[in-house]
């Protein structure tokens, strides 16, 4: 016999299976001996409260055992011999653009500009020793994009666009803990979420797909019969070589939001793009203990049964929002530049949050319209012509807010850092509190030469912050310089309804690259949809 129970629980009550069996026999009158097993469907922890509680759905198993898996399996069967499709990029959205391709009979050929997720890791040591970036191989590019190493959190707010649990569930198939399709929050963790990668890759390759690690795209292939145009594949570069190659068939193109040699072509090819807003500002780093005790409402901080202590925050100020972004507690300030003359900082943290520092994005919102004022207006260089400008005018100011950090930070990945009051009150600080970045800190007056569209707004964002949540605004909190890579700087247009680009048959614009998707989920769901769509071309065209 099952029985599921909604449950409201004090954190010692919900920390483990045990746990809440004893609950359960206790408060529900069940015979502990014939609970033989408590699988948890949903928790979340509510902490608006000083008495924290956690919400739990769980099924009671009596006098039986769970039978079925945790997860939904999803069957792949072998296409060799199928039509084939390219998947430029092997992110979230290439990586699961190309399983749904396999579960629709159709052969993906995946081209990843970087290497391999575990020889990935080996560029990613290297920034620390000798401060250089391997502009193919690093925190962005390379085998499960940007997520890969940069904390595997699955939140989304996309549940309109597609089916998150299949994401979550495919996930899960390839060895991530059942434990993300039940929490509020869920989170893989920067280091199991490579393995998960690698299966993900091996199923793949089993079913008769290709994938190309180091192999660039670096134009489209254009046959053009009347008025139409259509991409017929691409050439890429495989780049240890400099061999120039060709892959023929529809094109998904999910190359992620830092791709800008790509954004660079598609503007001077006249392929259609349009800027597009972003969100700019800092890593903003407390200790993990203080957020904790802010987060939960007790000086001793989350004691033995809470998880390290999350927060979400979002004002306006004149008209811009401000808000923390890509929140990583108990984890990691890492460098995140993709080229030389860039500083970039984002966040990560270890499947156990278990480091001594809580550290969140803190962004203030970029329009396309706001590149053109005297605050962020950037130099136009003289080789670049107005149209190209006008598409590609929100990277340039990122760039060029990237290559300012870079300059302050010694023309090192050494990233200028100020303490959290001290920006508010225009101080510089004279040293700097221990810190998770890897690469080192430099005292730096960010108030002073950050842009002050960007700076004004933070220091009063950061006032009302500390205001309601007391003990946020301290020096013991460092600000880290800059995060600039919340989103992409463009939109490739497509169209709503076949998400095909608006004028290149055979093209599918995909995931956060493309501006149509912000986080590991929603890129997953956007493949998966570009995916289907990619198929409906190919049948239409077979007819």
């Amino acid at each position: 016999m099952t029985n599921e129970y909604q449950l409201r629980v004090l954190p010692e009550n919900a920390y483990s299976e045990d746990a809440i069996k004893q609950y359960l026999a206790k408060e529900k009158g069940l015979d502990i001996r014939t609970l033989n097993a408590v699988r948890v469907l949903k928790k979340s922890i509510d902490a608006r409260q000083r008495t924290i509680y956690v919400n739990l759905k769980v099924r009671a198993y009596v006098n039986e055992y769970p039978q079925e898996e945790q997860f939904e399996r999803t069957e792949y069967a072998n296409v060799e011999g199928k039509p084939q499709v390219i998947v430029v990029g092997e992110g979230p959205g290439g990586l699961f653009a190309a399983l749904k391709l396999i579960e629709l009979g159709l052969r993906p050929v995946i081209l990843e500009r970087g290497k391999d997720v575990r020889e990935r890791k080996k560029d990613l040591a290297l920034i620390k020793k000798t401060q250089k970036v391997d502009p193919e191989s690093n925190y962005c590019f390379g085998e499960g994009g940007a997520g890969a190493y940069s904390d595997g959190k699955l939140y989304t707010r996309s549940k309109k666009r597609g089916n998150v649990n299949k994401i979550l569930n495919v996930f899960c198939q390839h060895g991530a803990s059942s434990s993300i399709l039940y929490e509020a929050h869920p989170h893989i963790g920067t280091d199991k979420l490579p393995r998960v990668i690698e299966n993900m890759r091996n199923t793949i390759i089993k079913c008769g797909g290709e994938v190309h690690f180091q192999t660039k795209m670096t134009e489209f292939l254009l046959s053009t019969k009347g008025e139409e145009t259509k991409v017929d594949g691409v050439k890429a570069i495989y780049l240890p070589a400099g061999q120039e190659l060709e892959f023929k068939g529809p094109v998904i193109l999910a190359t992620g939001h830092s791709a800008r040699d790509i954004y660079t072509y598609l503007a001077k090819a006249n392929i259609e793009i349009e800027p597009k807003g972003i969100a700019v500002g800092v890593r903003l780093e407390h200790p993990a203990h203080l957020i904790d005790q802010i987060q939960y409402h007790n000086k001793n901080g989350k004691g033995k049964y809470l998880p390290t202590a999350e927060y979400s925050m979002v004002t306006q100020v004149d008209g811009r929002g401000v808000y923390s972004f890509c929140m990583c507690p108990g984890g990691f300030v890492i460098p995140a530049a993709t080229g030389p003359e860039q500083i970039v900082t984002n966040g990560m943290s270890p499947a156990n949050r278990g480091t001594k520092w809580s550290n969140s994005g803190m962004v203030v919102e970029i329009r396309p319209e706001d590149t053109t004022s005297a605050e962020l207006s950037i130099q136009k260089s003289t080789d670049t012509d107005s149209s190209v400008y006008e598409k590609l005018k929100v990277m340039y100011f990122q760039e060029s807010l990237e290559r300012m950090t870079w300059q302050q930070g010694n023309y090192q990945q050494t990233a200028p850092a100020q303490r959290m009051a001290d920006f508010v009150n225009n101080r510089l600080s004279f040293d700097l509190p221990k810190s998770s970045y890897a690469p080192g800190l430099i005292s730096s007056p960010l108030h002073f030469w950050m842009p002050k569209f960007i700076a004004s707004r933070l220091q009063e964002a950061f006032k009302f912050f500390g205001k309601h949540h007391h003990g946020f605004l301290t020096n013991e909190a460092v600000l880290i310089a800059s995060e600039t890579r919340t989103s992409s700087p463009v939109r490739i247009i497509r169209n709503h309804d076949n998400l095909m680009h608006v004028r290149l048959q055979g093209l599918f614009p995909c995931g956060e690259g493309a501006g149509y998707a912000g986080g590991i989920v929603s890129a997953g769901i956007d493949g998966e949809r570009c995916a289907e769509m990619c198929a409906e071309y190919l049948t239409n065209e077979a007819n």
